[in-house]
Formats: structure tokens, sequence, C-alpha cells
């Protein structure tokens, strides 16, 4: 059942406790907070975050992030997009690292620790550890002066004005200004890396972008005895059995050595049908075939088949070779499945 959108009036609300007026002016209040709190940060993009950066940029092994709490929470997604972003990076709770997952840590690695803080126990005791291995340890937190800050490399100062919530304990404004300060750090690295499209969709082959860029029309191609063809020589019936059987709405023409002489179609069947001068018993493929048959090759990319449709008003494709031998068919359908398109 489609939820209903209610329009920002008072009734909207039908709860007598609940005010339409203070409820807007409470959002907008922590819009603007945060907001406040994010434009902070554009001074603190300097020589600490140019460190950082070097630091990530130079491992040799995997970026290691950790953090209690909420800044846990902040610090599994900024290594969840580092590592769809180039940067080989994951997540080690503080809590579970004290009881073996330390032991996840090597020395080829560098660590970013989260705490607003500065002062979380659960990272406090496992940061000596990192430090006698010779670790870099970058440290994210809102206070400079803090045990967290002193025992880092490098300090991020991720420090607000306030937090949104009235009460200033639960973390927002903060959570927020470390988690875009781990994108700065992402994006930046991205760049530097030249990391493209075609790389990001390596890590995310089960996306839409993963298959619009790594699946190739032999992915998607039929082969073998599922490809439609006759001989140049077949009649009218044998080659809408063929299509009938083999269900992609055309099939190719070829000749004996299964070189691409020509593709017949439901719509070249419509013409014929339409044509008084055709004698539909006698009539062999050769005659009716559309000879110039829009083509793609089997190492092309499956949207590349969806441009040719789409562009010359088709909905299947024949797939040949680099000499021109009939090696595969997909139409629209093969295409939808995969969702490509």
């Amino acid at each position: 059942m489609n939820a209903q959108i209610l329009p920002l009036t008072s009734s909207a609300i039908s709860h007598p406790l609940l005010d339409t007026a203070a409820l807007v002016a409470s959002a907008l209040q922590v819009v603007d907070t945060e907001a406040r709190a994010i434009e902070l940060l554009k001074s603190r993009i300097d020589d600490n975050f140019l460190r950082a950066c070097q630091l990530m940029f130079e491992c040799p092994g995997r970026v290691v992030v950790s953090g209690m709490g909420k800044s846990g929470h902040i610090g599994r997604k900024i290594a969840a997009t580092l590592a769809s972003t180039g940067t080989p990076a994951f997540f080690v709770h503080p809590g579970e690292a004290s009881h073996g997952d330390l032991g996840m840590i090597t020395q080829k690695d560098v660590v970013i620790a989260l705490s607003n803080s500065g002062e979380t126990d659960e990272l406090l005791m496992i940061l000596p550890v990192i430090r006698r291995q010779g670790i870099p340890l970058i440290a994210m937190s809102g206070n400079d002066s803090s045990s967290l800050a002193r025992l880092a490399d490098v300090h991020l100062d991720v420090s607000v004005p306030a937090e949104a919530c009235p009460l200033g304990l639960a973390p927002t404004a903060s959570t927020t200004a470390a988690l875009v300060m781990g994108d700065a750090l992402a994006i930046a690295l991205l760049e530097a890396r030249g990391f493209t499209a075609e790389d990001f969709a390596r890590s995310h082959p089960a996306g839409s972008l993963g298959r619009r860029l790594l699946l190739h029309i032999s992915d998607v191609m039929h082969t073998g005895d599922k490809i439609p063809k006759v001989g140049i020589g077949a009649s009218l019936s044998e080659a809408l059995v063929e299509m009938t059987r083999k269900g992609l709405g055309m099939t190719a023409v070829v000749d004996a050595d299964d070189r691409l002489l020509g593709v017949f179609t439901d719509g070249d069947l419509r013409r014929a049908l339409d044509d008084h001068e055709v004698d539909l018993r006698a009539a062999k493929l050769g005659d009716l075939m559309t000879t110039r048959a829009k083509t793609i090759q089997p190492d092309k990319l499956a949207i590349e088949a969806a441009r040719l449709m789409e562009d010359f008003k088709i909905h299947a494709l024949l797939v040949v070779d680099a000499s021109g031998a009939l090696v595969g068919a997909l139409n629209i359908h093969d295409l939808l499945r995969a969702r490509v398109v």
C-alpha cells in the first residue's frame, strides 16, 4: 500500500501534543547547526589534512578505521567509502580489538581512530600497542589536546560549536563533521589515484553501474544451437519455424561457412506480406532478407548493444567476430534480464 504524502499544513498533524510550527522550526535548526559545522571544516583542510592523505596514499597495506559508539558507525561508513573508491580499508571495533582482532592490523597499515572527545577508553587501550609497532595513526576528534590527539601522527580537527541536539548530548553535528571529513579524504585520494568509473564498477559488480561498465555482449548473447540462422536458400516457412523455435524475433541468414549475409526479421515478414509482387510460396530468404544487418562484436559492452538498438529502433542484434562469422545473437529482453537497461 502506497503511503500518502501529506501537505505541510497543520492538517497533517492529528496528535494533540504535536505542534507543526515547532516541528518545522526544530528541523530547520538542526539543518542550520549541521551546515555551520560543515562550513567550519573548510578552514581545516590544511597541512594536517595533506599529511593524512600522504600517509594513506603511500600505505602499502590497508587503512584500518576504528571508533566506538556513534563514532564507530561513522567509522564503518568511512571505511566502506574508502574501500569502494580505490583505498583498501576495513573497520575494526576497538572493543573486539582488545580481544584478538588487533591481530588484523599489520605494520603495513595506517589506522584512523575516531572519537569526538578523544578520550574513549576502548580506543586508548589499543593505541599504545599500535604505536609500539610503528603503525601510522591518524586521529579524528573534536579535541586537539586530548589523549588521542597527542598519540597521533596526524590530528584532524572535527570539532563543532554545538551539537544539533538541544540537550547537547546526542552526537549529531559532530558525527556529521567526522563523516564529511572522511568523505573529503576518500575523494581526494580517489582523484589522486586517477580512480575511474570502471574501477568503481569493479568493486560494485552487482550495481547498475557495474552491470553497465563490466557486462559484455559475450556475457548475455545466445550461442551455439540457440542462435537463429538459416541458409540463403531457405524458404519463408523454414525461416518462420527457426524464428519461432529460437524466440528472438529474427533469424540470421548465413553462407556455408556461417558468415553473415543478412537478417530476416518480423518487420521483413510484414513487408513481404504487404508486397503483392512477392510469391510467398516460392520466395527464398535471399530475396526477402535485409542485407545490411546491424551487428556488434562479442567483446563490446552490453550497454553499447542497448544504444545501437535505441539509435536504429531495432529490438535484436546479431553478433559477429572480426572475420564476419556469426557467433551469437541477442535481443532487448536479454538486456532487460541482465538489468543493463
